[in-house]
């Protein structure tokens, strides 16, 4: 599952958490600097693949003719040319790979900045972090249905896009997460 921009405050601040229950971290700093250098570390992530998949969509753009000419299927040229540009832009596409390689880069800004100290190995400590990354964009889907059941149920209709539903969407998604101790 994909990481947005929305979400990336709320698995940094799981990644701490986690790495403060896990028993076998001592954090120098605190959870809030751990959080906001996992969360710089993410941010940064998604920000090269929002500049990977402009990028793409400017191709097609630029091709739109012979794209319909052809026609082409638009999803699968669109990543079939993300996949070929990818590496230029230091993206991996496979989620179970880019959340290990994540994980690494956490884990080395932690330690090179002396936020955390341990006794065990790194690839502990990388699982840990690895498993907070994973299990909230698990949760996450699950938390989006249980947030839209929530909407549907009002008598007034909101309407996705606008700025009452975002705001709506965004109280009902950290009452959620408060609810289930995500946050």
């Amino acid at each position: 599952m994909k990481i947005s921009l929305k979400a990336i405050s709320h698995i940094s601040n799981k990644i701490a958490i986690d790495l403060n229950k896990s028993g076998v971290v001592t954090m120098t700093k605190g959870l809030e600097v751990v959080a906001h250098e996992a969360e710089k570390i993410l941010i940064d992530n998604v920000q090269k693949e929002m500049a990977l998949e402009e990028k793409v969509h400017a191709i097609c753009d630029e091709n739109e003719e012979e794209i319909d000419f052809m026609l082409v299927d638009e999803r699968q040229l669109f990543f079939m040319i993300k996949k070929k540009l990818a590496p230029e832009f230091g993206i991996i596409l496979n989620y179970e790979e880019r959340y290990s390689d994540l994980s690494h880069k956490i884990l080395d800004e932690l330690y090179e900045e002396d936020l955390i100290h341990f006794d065990v190995t790194e690839n502990r400590i990388k699982n840990i972090i690895y498993n907070a990354i994973t299990s909230f964009l698990a949760d996450s889907s699950e938390l989006e249905d249980a947030i839209m059941n929530k909407i549907r149920t009002y008598k007034k209709k909101y309407i996705p896009g606008t700025d009452e539903y975002e705001i709506l969407y965004e109280k009902l998604y950290r009452e959620e997460l408060m609810k289930r101790g995500m946050e």
